[in-house]
């Protein structure tokens, strides 16, 4: 009988943003299966929740964690655990860590790299994306979690013959009732699934909920999610300042996002860049009408006017126009929701995504 083949993820411990989520579901995918064995590696930081690595645990997801405070504490200890676990592939998730990955990789001298990009923009300083094209040449896939990220990979200089695509996708089971929420039931309300960042852009959805309210809709929005309080609470202030804190909840990291998505009948993703948003795929899965900023990685997922509106990133009348089109005629933003979630269904489970990444680490080992 053939060994399962030994696969590493390697990626951050904050679990804000969309990098830890896939790493994990492909870690829980190879659990399923047979022919690999994963390991899940976390870099720990401040803000690393120990409830999240509790119910990681308690799922029985193997798991490691390595120090964060510096860098070269994270590639020392992820050397170990790569001597330890005896990897066939480690595959480094998201910026910084696919470079302090790939050189702990190195150093043990793990057979095949894989470094996957989550987003089209990061903090690359001149150093730091010379780092990133020495290491590609020893790197035997780049992956961009879109098409939009792998052309933004191209652009920094990566080798076409060894970057690809592969999109991202959900637990689609977590939306299995979204049809027993029908549109018209559901509350005619606002929800966004993002980190508190300055790669999101809360402001302008704020600023066109103002609008709405100047119009004479009062829209309830729901604000979901974690991040730093430097950039949750300037926004705090801007919803007082525009008179409309009233309508505007700031829930925090929460476990119910499926239902809160399907309990209400928009979705709206106001950014300043992406690279395949999760939060925009589960709003579309749960059977919302969808709002994305036309920015790559979005554009990639909605096709406006089919299955959703795009509008230009920060344009908050744009972005107020098409939330108001959509409210008065809800028979029509129906239609949208209902073929969103048909695109999700059809484009976007996570199976399809796990089959992927395991077809390419299969391919690297034979």
């Amino acid at each position: 009988m053939t060994a399962p083949l030994r696969v590493l993820h390697f990626v951050t411990g904050g679990f804000s943003g969309g990098a830890t989520q896939v790493a994990i579901q492909l870690v829980e995918a190879a659990r399923a299966g047979t022919a690999i064995e994963p390991l899940l590696v976390l870099r720990r930081k401040r803000r690393t929740p120990p409830a999240r690595i509790a119910q990681l645990q308690a799922r029985g997801v193997p798991l490691a964690l390595v120090p964060g405070w510096s860098h070269l504490a994270t590639i020392l200890a992820l050397v170990k655990r790569c001597r330890e676990f005896r990897p066939d592939v480690l595959v480094a998730h998201g910026y910084s860590e696919h470079l302090w990955g790939r050189y702990a990789g190195l150093l043990a001298q793990v057979p095949h790299l894989v470094h996957v990009e989550h987003n089209t923009r990061e903090r690359y300083t001149r150093w730091r994306r010379a780092q990133t094209r020495w290491l590609a040449r020893r790197t035997d896939r780049i992956v961009g979690c879109s098409e939009g990220v792998r052309q933004a990979l191209l652009a920094m200089g990566m080798p076409a013959a060894r970057t690809l695509a592969i999109p991202n996708g959900i637990d689609l089971g977590r939306f299995a009732q979204a049809e027993a929420h029908a549109y018209a039931a559901r509350t005619p309300g606002i929800v966004m699934v993002a980190r508190f960042s300055r790669q999101k852009d809360h402001a302008t959805l704020l600023r066109a909920v103002a609008l709405l309210r100047d119009r004479g809709r009062r829209v309830p929005v729901q604000l979901v999610g974690g991040g730093k309080a430097l950039h949750r609470a300037p926004l705090e202030r801007l919803a007082a300042q525009l008179g409309i804190a009233a309508q505007v909840q700031f829930p925090g990291v929460v476990q119910d996002v499926p239902q809160r998505l399907m309990a209400h009948q928009l979705c709206v993703l106001s950014t300043h860049y992406e690279g395949m948003p999760l939060a925009l795929l589960e709003g579309m899965a749960a059977g919302c009408a969808v709002v994305g900023s036309a920015v790559p990685g979005v554009r990639e997922v909605i096709r406006d006017g089919v299955d959703g509106h795009l509008v230009p990133e920060g344009d908050a009348a744009a972005l107020a126009d098409v939330l108001e089109a959509l409210l008065r005629d809800p028979a029509r933003a129906a239609q949208l929701a209902a073929q969103a979630r048909q695109t999700a269904l059809r484009e976007y489970g996570r199976e399809r995504m796990n089959q992927r990444y395991a077809m390419l680490f299969l391919e690297l080992a034979r």
